[in-house]
């Protein structure tokens, strides 16, 4: 390329005071402001400069070549953002989407206190400093029976913060079967490790009998702990033991019995009808003397810690100054406040309570749902693929009775190819608000579990780029 060519292309890069005043490019700065967009607009310009330097490009550089180029950097940003998805998967507690979407009226609490200052941890009438931990501890300690409460920033720190206040470098007596590891290779030995205590393994994976744990009693034990066995279950030949006979084993030897119960169910399942789970108040009453578990999974709340238990247990804990570093935040009280006022009327609770309103919607209603949908999706899609209406099966999630499936009906989508599948699912990602479902037999599955915002998802299908399928 000569030196005259080579500059006349190079005179074609469009200029980036130009690029800014396109109104594309002026809606990227309102999202996402000027001094990033403007960054990434002289990226594209450095990267064509370079490509026209190094002679492996020879035409001319308009505004739609730019335009395309600033778009797919503009959309690797927006990829990264925190942002609405349509989960679709039939998981309705979905630890990679955020877990339990949050009540209307926790919203409008958390807007409230956010934009105001609060009496966080003010006393109003005595005008003293107050604790933050009041404006949850009458309403927890009423519905589970519990002495005393406070909440950290979720469930692994709450595990962390009792097993460091009460047995910090002393062993820790917990089953074999129950020595779990959680999402992101979090494992409970590693737990007990960042907590200062030692574990001490008792009787074997399938079968743990009372007398495993009273042999392995000694001087250095600190705490007896069982866990919740999260995202398993084991069948076959084995043997369990009970909160009752742990805890009086523990009040005999003068030890700390701990609970950690996952996911804590506020109401009987049963009413949702799903087998029965294990409530704080049950596993109180039988003698725990601590309990665990996260507020937003059953509960169906924001991220939090929930610790439940005897009241100098709790002081203790209160006064470790880790309790400060895990402490929740003005907001996450605020949200979980409002849905313990929720929980005065169960019936208002399933109502209002997304997470619990999911689980309990029946296969009749989520199939009106699917025949709502069908119509659009169905004249969006016909000309590259087969779409159809089928049952399928929901779960609970976030390690919450991990084998239980829920009947629930979903749209299927299926292809002459899985490289065109792939595709366009691809392309349902894409959308403003992405739709993510799961790839099941060959296909796409839409679980409508969880769709409960029908307009907007269907709004949004006419910007699907179906294009690629066009035969050129």
């Amino acid at each position: 390329m000569n030196n005259l060519s080579y500059k006349s292309l190079l005179s074609s890069l469009p200029a980036v005071h130009k690029i800014q005043k396109l109104p594309e490019v002026q809606n990227m700065i309102s999202r996402l402001g000027n001094s990033l967009v403007l960054s990434k607009i002289r990226e594209v310009q450095k990267e064509l400069r370079e490509n026209l330097i190094s002679e492996n490009e020879f035409y001319k550089i308009d505004i739609d070549i730019f335009l395309s180029k600033l778009r797919n950097k503009i959309s690797e940003i927006d990829n990264d953002l925190l942002r609405p998805v349509f989960n679709l998967t039939g998981t309705v507690i979905h630890t990679n989407f955020g877990r339990s979407i949050l009540p209307l009226k926790a919203i409008q609490e958390v807007k409230l206190i956010s934009e105001n200052p609060s009496n966080l941890e003010y006393d109003v009438l005595k005008t003293k400093r107050g604790n933050r931990d009041d404006h949850i501890n009458d309403m927890l300690c009423e519905i589970t029976g519990a002495e005393a409460c406070t909440i950290v920033n979720n469930n692994a720190a709450a595990v962390i913060l009792v097993l460091n206040s009460l047995a910090k470098r002393k062993e820790v007596l917990v089953s074999r079967g129950e020595l779990i590891e959680i999402g992101g290779s979090f494992r409970l030995p590693e737990i007990m490790t960042s907590a200062n205590c030692k574990l001490k393994e008792v009787g074997t994976t399938n079968r743990t009998h009372i007398e495993d744990f009273e042999s392995e009693i000694k001087k250095q034990t600190g705490l007896i702990l069982k866990a919740h066995t999260s995202n398993f279950v084991v069948k076959g030949f084995t043997s369990n033991i009970n909160h009752k006979d742990l805890a009086k084993l523990s009040k005999r030897h003068g030890l700390p019995f701990m609970v950690d119960l996952g996911s804590g169910s506020l109401i009987d399942l049963k009413l949702l009808g799903l087998p029965r789970e294990s409530m704080p108040k049950e596993v109180l009453s039988n003698g725990a003397d601590i309990i665990t578990f996260s507020g937003d999974k059953l509960v169906g709340g924001p991220q939090c810690g929930i610790i439940l238990g005897k009241k100098d247990l709790i002081d203790k804990i209160n006064k470790n100054p880790l309790k400060r570093a895990l402490r929740c935040d003005k907001m996450t009280i605020a949200a979980f406040a409002s849905i313990l006022k929720l929980y005065n009327d169960t019936d208002k609770a399933v109502k209002e309570i997304p997470t619990l309103r999911m689980l309990n919607r029946k296969k009749k209603e989520i199939y009106d749902t699917a025949k709502r949908v069908f119509k659009d999706i169905n004249t969006q899609l016909k000309k590259i693929a087969k779409v159809e209406i089928v049952d399928c099966k929901s779960q609970i999630g976030s390690g919450s009775l991990p084998v239980e499936l829920i009947p629930s009906c979903a749209i299927k989508i299926r292809m002459n190819s899985n490289k065109h599948l792939s595709k366009l699912y691809t392309e349902f990602r894409k959308l403003p608000i992405p739709v993510i479902g799961r790839i099941h037999d060959n296909s796409i599955l839409f679980d409508l579990r969880c769709l409960e915002d029908e307009s907007q998802f269907l709004s949004q299908l006419k910007k699907l780029n179906l294009k690629i399928f066009e035969i050129k």
